[in-house]
């Protein structure tokens, strides 16, 4: 079975607010061993994130050490920035946000959320995509219902190889492309998936591999499979080869 976000997000979400203190923030990390909190308003509608990292850039800011300039950060520690990043946070240490008192002034927002439906594969690569290490999730009204964090991610890979074996003879083999029971062996070794038989068209051999890898779990898939009929030809050859005198007198 495919692992959703809501089979592996912690429900007991700590949250933050607009208008908390800095320290409630840092008391709120250290309390509960987290890196950062998603900030949501009275209707617990998520509005941005706020994490370890910003807290402590604010401070390097507002000490404006090694340069005398406010706002300056020694160059082996800056973040370099990056397309598509979201607008506050480590940008607003350098630019005014060295003045901010509260969560709402320092957070960044849009915070990068999903919902509790969505594959754990794909909030993975949200997750790598935007460069973040936490993932509030919503549900259709974008209230806040929990979070997953990387290491609820990566459960994905503690399945066992017998577990993604079945899967993958099981839901995608004989469910999904509907193939005799057995007519595909399927090994499993550390997450490395082997295909290995004869299938009776050649077209059904890049879906098997692209079903296999969408498993979770499976980090690789090796491909043995052959075919009978080879059914990628034009249907002109095809045409051609039935109607071709030379050919039928060949054959």
């Amino acid at each position: 079975m495919t692992l959703i976000v809501g089979q592996v997000m912690t429900s007991e979400v700590v949250g933050a607010h607009r208008e908390m203190s800095f320290k409630e923030v840092a008391r709120l990390l250290d309390r509960h061993r987290i890196s950062g909190l998603p900030v949501v308003d009275d209707d617990d509608k998520v509005v941005g994130v706020i994490s370890g990292t910003d807290l402590l850039r604010l401070q390097a800011a507002r000490s404006g050490r090694g340069a005398g300039r406010p706002g300056w950060l020694p160059s082996s520690r800056r973040t370099p920035s990056r397309p598509g990043r979201r607008v506050r946070g480590a940008k607003a240490a350098r630019t005014g946000g060295a003045r901010a008192t509260t969560v709402g002034q320092l957070m960044s927002t849009p915070a990068i959320t999903v919902h509790p439906e969505q594959r754990v594969a794909d909030a993975a690569r949200i997750m790598e995509r935007h460069r973040v290490e936490r993932l509030p999730v919503v549900d259709e009204e974008d209230r806040l219902i929990g979070i997953a964090t990387r290491s609820d991610l990566l459960r994905v890979f503690l399945r066992t190889d017998e577990e993604i074996r079945r899967e993958v003879a099981d839901d995608v083999l004989v469910h999904a492309l509907s193939l005799p029971p057995h007519s595909v062996t399927v090994s499993v070794d550390d997450g490395v998936v082997t295909l290995e038989g004869q299938l009776q068209h050649r077209s059904r051999i890049p879906e098997a591999i692209r079903l296999t890898w969408r498993v979770d779990g499976v980090v690789g898939v090796m491909s043995g499979l052959t075919f009978r009929i080879d059914d990628t030809l034009p249907v002109e050859r095809h045409a051609a080869r039935l109607t071709d005198p030379r050919w039928m007198a060949g054959h």
